[in-house]
């Protein structure tokens, strides 16, 4: 229980730091965002989806 709870804040927070960073041209967001969007996609079944959209286009 705890583990899951420390896992969606972490994905938050990588999600978080993947947005701020895609306001700076230096800064790859992508590189935070993605790993954010894979910790959640265990917990929210949208994310989840989305990420099966992503991986369909990459291979189409």
């Amino acid at each position: 229980m705890v583990k899951d709870i420390i896992k969606i804040i972490a994905g938050i927070i990588l999600i978080l730091i993947g947005l701020i960073g895609g306001l700076f041209p230096i800064f790859q967001g992508w590189i935070f965002g993605i790993p954010g969007l894979i910790l959640l996609s265990k917990y929210f079944p949208p994310i989840k989806k989305l990420l099966k959209k992503i991986k369909i286009k990459q291979k189409g």
